[in-house]
């Protein structure tokens, strides 16, 4: 009997030995799934091309997103060549009423930030993309665009560069 439960948990020492070094798990404080041979990112001005333009916004967008790359992932920036590539333009800057009261007057208006990105990863062109995020945020219609914009700004661009983020580098 003894020999039998020897033998037993010297095949489970065996088993989970395999298991443990046949298994890699890259695992990261922010979810990010980066491959250890991608080093670089170069994340490429991101210009306005909406026909409203807000002249800080493509400084502010493209900060962000180098803010959050080199504080969240382990990938130096650069501007030359690099393993990912990261650009895109501001394509839609809009304000409009959303909240219509009885008297035809709106309870709020919303501004929206659109933005096209491409991410291009030489290591491994599936997860490559190009795609449209638009994100908004509401205000007050007794409030003046003018003195909520830059909070509202901000508020949005928060909300763009998790989107491009996740898409880039987070795979759930």
């Amino acid at each position: 009997m003894k020999v039998k439960k020897d033998y037993l948990g010297f095949v489970a020492a065996i088993l989970v030995s395999l298991l443990m070094t046949g298994c890699t798990v890259n695992y990261s404080f922010t979810g990010a799934s980066i491959p250890p041979e991608v080093k670089t990112i170069n994340i490429k001005y991101f210009p306005n091309n909406a026909s409203l333009v807000e002249p800080t916004l493509s400084q502010k967008l493209t900060d962000a997103l180098r803010d959050k790359f080199s504080s969240e992932t382990n990938l130096t920036i650069v501007n030359g060549d690099a393993d990912l590539i990261l650009e895109g333009s501001i394509t839609n800057y809009t304000t409009q009423p959303v909240a219509i009261q009885q008297d035809d007057q709106a309870a709020l208006n919303r501004l929206t930030i659109t933005i096209e990105a491409t991410y291009t990863n030489k290591f491994d062109e599936k997860m490559s993309f190009e795609t449209t995020f638009s994100r908004f945020a509401e205000y007050s219609s007794s409030q003046n665009l003018s003195d909520v914009e830059e909070g509202l700004i901000e508020e949005i661009n928060v909300m763009l560069v998790e989107d491009v983020f996740n898409k880039a580098v987070i795979n759930w």
